[in-house]
């Protein structure tokens, strides 16, 4: 453990000064499974999903009709500045240009047949040989493929490659799933392996225009969600008591399902063009991870719960643009931990821009928390389109007196929301243990500028604490053209509205 404490409180110091030195690279042992040389080792495949060299973008034409594009506003903000400058920092993978295809190896491909070994022997080949692309490839006479598959782990300079009409499924059948280290609603602990899992891997990818489905459903996964009470208790308590990470075994009888996708302690991570439902938790989840791009990608529909669009978590430097959302919990919740735990972990999730990204079901469009202990700062939300009466709210902070920790600098605008299902800005001081600790979060310099809302019950429901007050924030060029409910606001230091308009009528104070 010590080399990965090691690289928290470096990560912790390079967010807190906001220099961009880079981390040693991170090492991860190939796979163990046996596989022969493929013919075509050398192939190469170039791809919209292949990226290897840093300055290399997809162009422009491949993003038409993905997410959506620009709001009304100004395009030389400050914020717009300082969004421009992270994502020019942000590093993409680099990945030899091999290809290697999962039915080579034996996978079938037929929705019935179990391709877990097939899949983890191309990986292990591809590792074996420095990386490479993954390929599962379509019927070249049908144009497509469903491959039945077990968890998937990557490794580094690693690309799955999901083409257009291919889908993966994967198995519920929680005993084919191992135990690996892993965060739970931000507590570490050793639970189910994701359904893709790396762990300190560097250069990886999942790319393509196919479908990733882990099949959940209230016949298997999402029924766990009434049963899991017992099994987080066990965890939050070796979490106070201090228990060591590697005595936290969690698995089978705990009923805690485990994310989609996590890469965990990675650097340099690129999800791009795919299609990810039906997770059995979480969508995406990149936890302790530095230069994540999210890119182009569908998230949902999914109807189950907690089934979070994507959550980054003690992450530095990621980038999620024109993907789209509909999801049953928070579209996306950016976090840094969870109470005792995320104290001595302590690291937070810093430098992010979401960008040209449409939000449809959930319960949060841009979600900061509720796990947010290691602290979140600046995040720049811009060119939104919010459009669903099943959208709880816009922008949704979450926090309590147990969890602790700050939220600085959040920056959502150019937001173009025809109709939101409840308030535009909701900040949250009672979420779950509500007011009973004595970590009083530190809330401030909340910016909502240039948005433009159809409908909405509220403008704004802030909330603080007598003895710990929300701090700044500011709603420039904002309006409402019908709002359906009060506007809610106490226990603030700073409310600052400028042209502000709410039912046709300017509002000058809250």
């Amino acid at each position: 453990m010590s080399s990965t404490l090691d690289r928290r409180k470096f990560l912790k110091a390079t967010a807190a000064t906001g220099t961009a030195a880079a981390v040693s690279q991170l090492a991860a042992a190939p796979a163990s499974a046996a596989a022969s040389t493929p013919s075509a080792d050398a192939e190469s495949g170039a791809s919209h999903g292949r990226d290897l060299d840093p300055a290399v973008r997809p162009p422009q034409s491949w993003f038409a009709g993905r997410g959506v594009g620009d709001q009304a506003g100004p395009r030389n903000l400050p914020q717009d500045r300082a969004a421009d400058r992270i994502v020019c920092e942000i590093r993409r993978p680099r990945i030899p240009r091999r290809d290697y295809k999962v039915t080579d190896f034996g996978a079938v491909g037929d929705g019935v047949t179990d391709d877990s070994a097939a899949i983890a022997a191309t990986i292990a080949a591809a590792s074996r040989h420095g990386g490479g692309r993954v390929v599962l490839p379509a019927d070249p006479a049908t144009g497509t493929a469903v491959y039945f598959t077990g968890p998937i782990r990557l490794y580094s300079r690693i690309e799955l490659h999901v083409p257009a009409g291919v889908t993966v499924l994967f198995s519920t059948d929680p005993t084919v799933y191992p135990l690996v280290y892993t965060r739970w609603q931000g507590i570490e602990c050793y639970n189910y392996s994701p359904n893709v899992y790396a762990y300190q891997a560097t250069d990886i990818a999942i790319t393509g225009d196919g479908v990733l489905n882990g099949q959940a459903s209230t016949g298997n996964w999402w029924a766990w969600k009434n049963l899991e009470t017992p099994g987080f208790n066990v965890l939050q308590a070796y979490a106070d008591d201090g228990v060591p990470v590697d005595q936290r075994i969690m698995g089978a009888g705990n009923y805690l399902p485990p994310t989609m996708v996590e890469p965990y302690e990675c650097e340099r991570v690129l999800l791009q063009g795919v299609t990810f439902v039906n997770p059995p938790f979480w969508h995406l989840h990149p936890t302790l991870s530095k230069d994540v791009t999210v890119e182009g990608v569908t998230v949902g529909p999914s109807t189950g719960p907690n089934t979070d669009g994507c959550d980054p978590e003690s992450c530095t430097r990621v980038l999620i643009d024109h993907c789209s959302i509909s999801v049953g919990d928070d579209c996306i919740a950016i976090k840094a931990g969870r109470n005792a735990d995320g104290r001595r972990v302590n690291v937070p999730c810093t430098d992010l821009v979401i960008q040209n990204t449409a939000f449809a079901n959930g319960h949060g469009g841009v979600t900061i928390g509720s796990e947010m202990t290691g602290g979140v700062a600046h995040v720049y939300a811009r060119d939104l389109l919010f459009s669903s009466t099943d959208l709880q709210a816009g922008h949704r902070l979450k926090t309590n007196s147990v969890r602790g920790g700050y939220i600085q600098d959040s920056n959502v605008y150019r937001v173009n929301a025809p109709i939101i299902g409840g308030p535009a800005l909701l900040i949250d001081y009672t979420y779950g243990e509500g007011d009973t600790g004595t970590y009083y979060p530190d809330v401030t310099d909340i910016n909502l500028l240039y948005w433009t809302v159809g409908q909405a019950t509220q403008a704004w429901d802030v909330i603080g604490y007598t003895e710990d007050h929300v701090g700044t924030v500011t709603l420039d060029n904002f309006s409402v053209t019908t709002q359906t409910g009060t506007n809610v606001l106490d226990f603030i230091d700073d409310f600052e509205l400028v042209d502000v308009t709410i039912n046709g009528s300017p509002v000058t104070s809250g």
